[in-house]
């Protein structure tokens, strides 16, 4: 007769074994959670950088500035804005302009202006009407789906270039509020005091 016995009890090996894993896993563990979270941060910063890209699209779909449309009444199309006094007061072209119908063309009143950078009017949007700081978006205080407190703000600022008054330089500042005002990114970009060419309707 065969006796048969059963373990009912851990050798050394193994427990030492489940301790190594255990203390593995414990190990691991912050390391993975840190992980994730500088993922999901780099993740916002990712998206504060694309929202800061459209802002800054979306201001530069402003016309120059208010003295562009002066004549609004002729034409809706913008105008050059006489700044370097260069604007031929007969043909009102500039050095540099096509000499065709259709084609850009300074104001009507080609005595000298300055960029106003005049904002507010109801009939249209200056370069200067998309200046100011909003908020870009903002994380859930409760770190509900994995997004932590942020409050991320996007500052745009339009000014005329320094070098040159026929071109205002547009910024575009993204910072974290929640970690004093820390700069995310800065995108920059320029526009032009060059006015529109109109459309050519063909007839026939």
């Amino acid at each position: 007769m065969v006796r048969t016995t059963f373990r009912t009890a851990f050798t050394m090996i193994e427990l030492i074994f489940a301790i190594v894993v255990i203390a593995i896993a414990v190990v691991s563990l912050p390391m993975m959670m840190q992980v994730n979270s500088k993922g999901m941060e780099n993740n916002l910063v990712q998206e504060a950088i694309f929202g800061a890209s459209v802002e800054l699209m979306q201001a530069t779909t402003g016309y120059w500035d208010a003295n562009s449309m002066k004549d609004i009444n002729l034409s809706d199309y913008a105008r050059v804005v006489n700044i370097s006094n260069d604007c031929n007061a007969t043909t009102k072209l500039r050095p540099g302009h096509i000499n065709q119908p259709f084609h850009r063309r300074c104001i009507d009143d080609t005595t000298i202006h300055t960029a106003s950078n005049a904002t507010g009017n109801p009939d249209f949007s200056t370069l200067n009407d998309f200046a100011g700081t909003k908020q870009l978006f903002i994380g859930n205080a409760n770190g509900a789906s994995g997004y932590k407190d942020m409050n991320y703000t996007s500052t745009i600022a339009v000014a005329l270039n320094s070098a040159d008054r026929n071109i205002k330089d547009i910024t575009v500042t993204v910072r974290d509020v929640a970690d004093n005002n820390k700069t995310i990114t800065v995108l920059k970009t320029q526009s032009a005091n060059v006015g529109e060419p109109q459309y050519y309707k063909r007839t026939f």
